[in-house]
């Protein structure tokens, strides 16, 4: 097992990372922008629980999307760090635990989803009392994971900057990638940080993410390159 690992050549490596970063942006717009929050009123539990029931396949789709983007970034910890290893071996290794920590995070955030499914799934009959302590739950469990899933992104955040200085470092990827993620990186942390510090500056912190839209999509955009010159070159990782 442990020879198969490290004869994976770049070429491998790069069609993984840049496979897994794509699938899992499919499966991302799916979780977010197709499902959940599409049934989510933030300011009425009542309507949100009813949009959920409602539409119970849209919202477990929207759940398995997220388990599908917590395999898909295991994946692609593990193919770029197999990319950048003969780059830099000691940040690429310090550059995939930040991922991996990344997904031990979302993972636990996600199962505030899960929990939102086994309550939409109970048998009780919604009697009104019950409906009403089941929206409450419902929302408290939504606002749980959008809570946790913010915190874990000033990780990711830091994984995408040493993702950056790996590719600025790297013979086979253009600089500008590199450029591109550092700035992201300024898009994920100070937004996120200030969330968490000063909630008050939600609304003006939503304006700061929206500018950097662009850069936050660096890595998309590097998953695309890495899978086509996977597709063209073949170069041994030692």
């Amino acid at each position: 097992m442990k020879k198969a690992f490290n004869t994976i050549t770049q070429k491998q490596a790069a069609i993984i990372s840049g496979f897994a970063i794509i699938a899992m942006t499919i499966a991302a717009v799916i979780a977010t922008d197709v499902t959940i929050q599409n049934l989510v009123v933030k300011s009425d539990a009542s309507e949100t629980l009813n949009n959920i029931l409602a539409a119970k396949t849209k919202f477990n789709i929207g759940v398995l999307s997220w388990l599908i983007i917590l395999i898909c970034d295991l994946f692609a910890a593990w193919g770029l760090y197999l990319f950048f290893k003969p780059v830099k071996s000691n940040l690429s290794l310090i550059t995939a635990w930040f991922r991996l920590a990344y997904v031990a995070m979302l993972a636990v955030s996600i199962l505030n989803l899960i929990y939102v499914h086994l309550i939409i799934h109970q048998a009780e009959p919604l009697i009104s009392g019950a409906s009403g302590r089941m929206a409450e739950n419902t929302m408290f469990y939504l606002n749980a994971f959008d809570a946790m899933w913010a915190v874990s992104l000033i990780v990711f955040g830091v994984h995408i900057l040493f993702v950056g200085c790996l590719s600025l470092k790297s013979e086979h990827i253009p600089n500008v990638f590199g450029i591109i993620l550092m700035i992201a990186f300024i898009g994920y942390i100070f937004p996120k940080t200030s969330n968490l510090l000063f909630p008050q500056y939600k609304d003006f912190m939503r304006t700061v993410e929206a500018i950097f839209l662009l850069p936050m999509l660096g890595e998309v955009a590097l998953g695309i390159w890495l899978l086509v010159i996977g597709l063209r070159r073949e170069v041994q990782v030692k």
